[in-house]
């Protein structure tokens, strides 16, 4: 059956990192004889730039009929001052909204021969393995009213701060089930002590861990998290938190990794999977070929398992990162390395991972 899928290189280095990842996405395909049929759209700036808004309804209706859709990564300084219904951001907010994508996994792996591209001690980040479990669809990026406004004299901004039984219990089974099959211990991060929105959260995620009792619950409040994230990140297993702590925890965790040039993501929730990498447009190092594709790449792998349901080669993929960076082969951000890479070379070197060490799939 051919699988099609749609490309949204967006921004910056959304383009190169997008055009890694494709030449990876096209030989895995090749070796596993599945049919792939790509379409590539605009979103973000560079739609923007093209017909005036964020994201078309076309692209938005081509995503829904889609297998799975690639995003690279959208904005940069050249629009930051339009109108907030303008932004590139509201297009991946609307991808979001519209394909149903309630759930978001970000993967926190640290490689061993990445332990010295961190900024924590070695013994500190060693055999991390954590899965963060975002809420994606609610909370303050989603809540209503949102609106600025003159009040005696001056300007207020509101945003909205929502949160319903219903998608805290959707999202808290997806995280217990994720740790049922992994280590058996799940965080669950909140504001309890302040906002009543985490209040809810808190009694409604206790409320399903009583279906979960071979899994350990604890819960804890988010400036608490973030401390102990960089203090001993061992301890964690699954984390689930709402979608604005998740948004800054996860960039957070991705530098015990070494980058954010290696923390994949994967979007769920419908039919539909988005598949992206957690880094932004870096518009400073954009057209150089200096970013770090392993993320878009590791994106890929996700894409395999969770869309296409072909679980090998999610693992072939991972493996040949792995294999590159025990062999000193790395990128420019993570400043160490026998051989270091640009996006391109990074790219084909991944190809030739596979391609050296792993037979065609009969």
């Amino acid at each position: 059956m051919i699988k099609k899928v749609i490309l949204l290189p967006g921004d910056g280095i959304g383009v190169e990192v997008t055009q890694a990842a494709v030449k990876v996405l096209n030989c895995v395909c090749e070796m596993f004889g599945l049919p792939l049929e790509l379409q590539e759209c605009l979103v973000g700036g560079a739609s923007i730039d093209a017909h005036g808004i964020p994201i078309e309804d076309e692209v938005l209706a081509a995503c829904q009929e889609a297998d799975a859709v690639f995003l690279g990564a959208v904005g940069g300084p050249k629009w930051d001052r339009l109108p907030q219904d303008r932004r590139p951001e509201i297009a991946l907010l609307r991808l979001r909204k519209e394909l149903g994508l309630f759930t978001n996994l970000r993967p926190v792996k640290v490689f061993e021969a990445l332990l010295n591209s961190s900024t924590l001690k070695p013994e500190v980040i060693e055999n991390i393995d954590i899965l963060i479990v975002r809420e994606l669809t609610g909370g303050i990026y989603f809540g209503q009213p949102k609106f600025t406004e003159v009040l005696n004299g001056e300007e207020r901004a509101v945003d909205t701060m929502e949160y319903r039984t219903s998608e805290i219990e959707r999202i808290a089974r997806v995280a217990f089930d994720a740790a049922r099959s992994r280590r058996k211990r799940m965080h669950s991060v909140d504001k309890a002590n302040v906002l009543v929105t985490s209040q809810l959260w808190r009694k409604t995620v206790d409320r399903i861990s009583t279906d979960y009792p071979d899994v350990t619950l604890e819960h804890m409040l988010v400036d608490n998290c973030a401390m102990q994230l960089v203090r001993n990140p061992n301890q964690f297993d699954v984390l689930l938190t709402e979608n604005m702590f998740g948004d800054i925890l996860s960039d957070e965790a991705a530098m015990i990794t070494g980058s954010l040039g290696m923390l994949p993501s994967a979007s769920l929730g419908s039919e539909v999977g988005l598949y992206e990498p957690v880094h932004g447009s870096a518009p400073d190092i954009s057209g150089k070929n200096l970013a770090n594709p392993l993320a878009a790449i590791g994106s890929i792998a996700m894409m395999f398992r969770y869309s296409f349901e072909m679980e090998d080669a999610a693992q072939r993929i991972e493996q040949a990162i792995q294999n590159l960076l025990n062999a000193g082969i790395t990128s420019f951000d993570l400043g160490t390395g026998n051989r270091i890479l640009g996006t391109i070379e990074m790219g084909e070197e991944i190809i030739n991972e596979m391609q050296a060490f792993f037979l065609p799939y009969i």
